[in-house]
């Protein structure tokens, strides 16, 4: 097994003024910035969950405590739904003080009654509360928009989901972090989740286990560790879904496609014609282009090295070129390139790159009206913790990439890996790096470049605050087991500014649809949806 001291310098940097790249265990320079008509029928084109009634199979006195009022949420101005949210320990210990915060969301779709979806945020650390409010999740409080909304691609119109704060240590999760590396954040979860199952009556389920950015490290290794326990009445995994994921060392994920990356969207970036050539000159001496030009290739050549030596003299082009594009756009968002000033609020704190809190704004999940709400631990919330969730603030696995995710694609029904390709954190052609310097089903890598379109139904839209894209949404390929999916115009966080893709790729990777390139309306849609161009 291969050692990973650069993952170990960086994981544990949770900045107070940086949200994403807490995300993935990276710190960004500082300093950051210079600062301290469509249809509008409600839910006209998917079926949406319907409101359980007090006969809900879920709903007992065990599990009574757990019960949210869907509407007594503060400020959302509708019901929200059945669901189920509080403290469960990760072992049955009697002694146990380590609890894991759960929010739990049952599907009324009749295709979802044997599986449990769980979703997980990054980090390490950060809060899969995110999640749920931001991506996929029943409603919607987006930065920059004026209150809560009805989300008509929610995942539980699709499936049973619960979103889980972990490791121990983030967001309302409860103890002191005894992790040290994935095998313990894994032990963890699973003790909790037999509690789940236990609570809820989820036995002998499909499991299915998405998440993004450092969830990259927890989705495989917890898949492995599922599938180790040969325990399907608890741990019953099917398939995975992994976002923007950090799989491999930053070298490959960041340094080496930066410069390709910036080509590409350069109009994006604005940088002027000599530090262009300046850039080029160095990517060139660090080994970079040779790299990209020898590596990202269909098949591979041959096993690829996992860094370079990105601390050498000039070689830090990442890091470099967020500071010459932060000079033109202050505002620059490592999460998706496009955006631009002005900074908007979000009810998280964190807008993109930049923590920051309006004069007499307040963090929505750290009020206490909404922690009594949502059966939540009266304390401090942070939506990326600034606790080390990991023992000396070090996450001592091995990159997944490196090894337990070959092996467990190999035998999982599918697997599959999407990348926005607007995000600068983690880079599509980096992943794909990844991808390509891995071997699983006998095969090192892609044996074919992805070429095939990844289509999203036509829809009407249900609201011009949940408006999403359709048609032809980026490139997808699948061999043995592995699907890639790049999304066009997506950031990091492909359910929240794709959601209509994200939606497509959570059918396929419940099996709903045979493959995403094919075309057809969306599983729940409510009728054929004929697109015309607007006038």
């Amino acid at each position: 097994m291969r050692a990973f001291t650069y993952l170990s310098l960086l994981a544990t940097a949770c900045l107070a003024f940086a949200r994403s790249p807490a995300h993935v265990g990276k710190s960004l320079p500082k300093p950051v910035s210079k600062l301290a008509s469509r249809a509008s029928g409600e839910y006209s084109h998917l079926n949406q969950p319907q409101k359980r009634h007090s006969n809900s199979s879920y709903l007992n006195p065990t599990t009574e405590k757990y019960a949210v009022n869907g509407s007594g949420i503060p400020d959302v101005d509708f019901d929200i739904g059945e669901s189920y949210a509080g403290l469960l320990p990760i072992s049955s210990a009697k002694n146990e003080s380590r609890e894991l915060y759960f929010w739990f969301f049952p599907s009324t779709n009749p295709d979802a009654s044997d599986e449990i979806t769980i979703w997980l945020n990054g980090g390490p650390g950060c809060s899969s509360l995110e999640g749920l409010l931001q991506e996929n999740g029943p409603f919607l409080w987006q930065y920059g928009t004026f209150k809560p909304v009805k989300n008509p691609w929610t995942w539980i119109n699709l499936t049973n989901v619960v979103w889980v704060e972990q490791p121990v240590g983030t967001g309302f999760s409860q103890g002191d972090p005894t992790a040290t590396s994935e095998a313990d954040v894994a032990a963890q979860f699973l003790g909790f989740f037999k509690n789940f199952v236990d609570t809820f009556g989820l036995h002998n389920r499909k499991v299915f286990i998405t998440g993004e950015s450092y969830a990259g490290y927890y989705v495989p290794y917890l898949a492995d560790a599922m599938l180790n326990t040969n325990d399907k009445t608890y741990y019953g995994v099917d398939s995975i879904m992994v976002y923007d994921p950090l799989i491999s060392t930053f070298d490959v994920h960041n340094q080496i496609p930066a410069v390709p990356f910036v080509d590409y969207w350069s109009g994006l970036f604005s940088l002027n014609e000599s530090y262009l050539s300046s850039i080029h000159d160095r990517a060139d001496s660090c080994g970079y282009t040779e790299y990209f030009d020898t590596y990202l290739t269909f098949p591979p050549p041959g096993p690829a090295p996992d860094t370079l030596n990105s601390s050498a003299p000039g070689c830090d082009l990442w890091d470099e070129i967020y500071y010459a594009v932060s000079s033109i756009n202050p505002c620059f968002d490592i999460y998706q390139v496009a955006t631009t000033c002005p900074l908007l609020w979000d009810v998280l704190g964190f807008p993109g790159s930049f923590d920051y809190l309006p004069e007499g704004a307040s963090i929505y999940f750290n009020r206490s009206d909404v922690q009594a709400a949502i059966n939540a631990p009266q304390q401090i919330w942070e939506e990326c913790t600034s606790t080390d969730v990991f023992v000396g603030g070090t996450d001592n696995s091995v990159p997944p990439a490196f090894s337990v995710l070959p092996t467990v694609i190999e035998r999982l029904n599918r697997t599959v890996i999407a990348n926005g390709a607007l995000d600068y954190i983690i880079i599509a052609n980096g992943t794909l790096f990844a991808i390509q310097n891995m071997t699983w089903g006998g095969e090192q890598g892609f044996q074919s470049r992805p070429t095939e379109e990844f289509f999203v139904p036509y829809h009407s839209e249900a609201s011009l605050s949940t408006l999403a894209g359709s048609g032809v949404f980026g490139t997808t390929h699948t061999e043995r087991g592995l699907t890639w999916v790049e999304v066009s115009l997506s950031g990091h966080m492909v359910p929240q500014y794709a959601p209509s893709a994200a939606y497509r790729q959570l059918e396929f990777l419940l099996g709903r649809i045979d493959s995403l390139s094919e075309v057809g309306d969306f599983t729940t849609q409510t009728g054929n949806y004929t697109w015309s161009p607007p006038r």
